[in-house]
């Protein structure tokens, strides 16, 4: 701040020093108050102007914000901390390639400047470009090997790539400085290829007995416990640990498995019956819907579809509930109470709304796959909106499916999976309404189960090709060595993935799940 303030009197110094502080510790009142009071003695001071625009954005009002941030930059074009300022405010506001090139002549002007390079490579990782997320993580950890959240967003980023190596290394380097950094353990338990030790059960045991350590975090330990007891075979243990975690993440979220069930409900009244098909039978071809529950297998699908020449693999994609919502939301009606009253036209229109709306994952390919985890439930409104789109159901078995969810902390959302009650409701929810959708659509919806694809690839795969009238494509079954935007980690080393598969966690758990498996057979007799 001194040499921000280089020029001033002492007394806006000061008040400069004052409000940077309170910035700090979120009193926005008390840094306004400060920077009210200096540019009331130094009504040009740039600094205060800079720290000004940062208290509005902190507050939410991104427009001043922008005005006052670009005045700033008017001032001092070559400043690297206001370009990295402004950058990250235009990202929240949604302005991302006008942030990137802020961020990147930040980076030329300081090339020394680490928050500029952690900056640019955060903005680069969340718009899903890993690679060149890299390459700026990996400068920001070299001018600043202490900063935390560089290190971790670089070993996200090589996860993404398929650098499970080096992404390992890097998580164990924040656990080296930090050993009960929660980020750092939960990012290391989910590497598949990761073989926890006694010292890392010790390690962990020892932190969780730490009184003071937050909720959250208790329970992210928690789970990565559960995981390395795993790893030494202590199953009974394991699942004592994880039954604790999730009880402990039960209490923390709101889940009403009777609204769920409700919701189901209605939707199988809304589509009793296939809606009338509209003369364009062929809109919405380019489409391949994977729908599924998590831990089901649904990503290696989608990889395999995604591994044709002639399909874009786009992933988890908001844009049918989005859709979905806005007319709800333009009609007065939740979804799916309006169905009744929607038309032929209706559907086209919402149909053509979609198709605008994923157009950019048509740019290279013809097709493109859609596996957002709750278009399970969107089935019927789909197929009305694109005749010409196909559903694929990626199934895997009910218990091993239900207690991979049990065993994952979810970053967000899937609050069902947290207590094996709420769990085997959803999955018999799921069950019911997939075979609705299956009975209903059966020449555009697939079942394509996971033991069957690890029982004989081949078949299963031509079969899923010709289902989406696809050519068969031979690199289809070799996808493991395919390196491209949908890999995740690899795929040699995922226990979610067909080949390669050992002995199916709910054997190796063994009586520790029979309540499961009790209430996916009382579910299933009431299917």
């Amino acid at each position: 701040m001194r040499e921000r303030a280089a020029g001033l009197s002492p007394a806006v110094t000061q008040l400069l020093e004052q409000a940077a502080a309170a910035l700090g510790r979120q009193e926005l009142d008390a840094a306004e108050a400060a920077l009210a009071s200096a540019l009331a003695l130094e009504p040009d001071c740039i600094e205060a102007q800079r720290l000004l625009g940062l208290t509005q954005q902190m507050r939410g009002d991104y427009a001043n914000a922008v005005r006052l941030l670009q005045q700033v930059l008017a001032a001092r074009p070559d400043d690297a901390l206001v370009h990295t300022n402004l950058g990250g405010l235009l990202y929240a506001r949604g302005e991302f390639e006008a942030s990137l090139t802020l961020l990147r002549r930040a980076c030329e002007l300081a090339a020394d400047f680490s928050p500029a390079w952690f900056n640019l490579g955060r903005v680069l990782q969340m718009r899903g470009r890993p690679a060149g997320a890299i390459t700026a993580l990996h400068r920001a950890v070299d001018l600043d090997p202490g900063h935390v959240p560089s290190r971790l967003m670089l070993a996200d980023a090589q996860v993404r790539v398929g650098a499970m190596g080096a992404a390992s290394a890097n998580y164990r380097e924040v656990l080296r400085c930090h050993p009960a950094h929660p980020e750092a353990w939960l990012g290391l338990s989910q590497l598949e290829a990761t073989r926890f030790g006694p010292d890392d059960v010790a390690g962990l045991q020892q932190v969780l007995q730490i009184s003071g350590v937050p909720m959250q975090a208790r329970i992210s330990l928690g789970f990565v416990l559960a995981r390395a007891l795993e790893d030494q075979a202590d199953y009974r243990e394991a699942f004592r640990v994880l039954a604790k975690a999730n009880a402990l993440m039960r209490r923390q979220v709101n889940w009403d498995p009777a609204k769920a069930r409700v919701q189901v409900d209605a939707l199988l009244d809304a589509f009793a019956a296939p809606l009338d098909r509209t003369a364009d039978t062929q809109r919405g071809e380019q489409v391949i819907f994977v729908v599924c529950l998590p831990q089901s297998g649904s990503t290696l699908t989608e990889r395999i579809l995604a591994t044709h020449p002639r399909v874009e693999g786009a992933g988890e994609l908001p844009d049918l509930q989005q859709v979905i919502d806005e007319e709800s939301a333009r009609r007065g009606q939740p979804f799916p109470t309006w169905v009744a009253a929607a038309t032929p036209a209706d559907w086209s229109r919402l149909g053509h709304d979609y198709l605008a709306r994923t157009e950019r994952w048509r740019w290279h390919k013809p097709r493109f796959t859609d596996k957002s985890l709750l278009n399970w439930q969107l089935v019927g409104a789909a197929l009305a909106m694109l005749p010409g789109a196909k559903v694929v159901n990626s199934r895997r078995d009910a218990v091993e499916n239900c207690f991979g969810c049990y065993r994952q902390l979810f970053e967000h959302g899937h609050h069902f999976s947290y207590d094996l009650d709420h769990l085997t409701s959803y999955w018999h929810d799921y069950d019911r309404l997939s075979r609705h959708w299956q009975r209903l659509f059966p020449d555009r919806f697939l079942e394509h189960t996971h033991e069957a694809l690890q029982a004989d690839p081949d078949v299963q795969i031509r079969r899923l090709l010709a289902f989406c009238g696809l050519d068969y494509e031979p690199a289809c079954l070799a996808f493991q060595q395919r390196q491209d935007s949908l890999q995740a980690t690899d795929l040699t080393q995922r226990a979610d993935w067909p080949l390669g598969l050992g002995t199916p966690r709910s054997e190796l758990y063994g009586p520790a799940l029979n309540r499961l498996r009790m209430l996916l057979a009382g579910s299933q007799s009431h299917g």
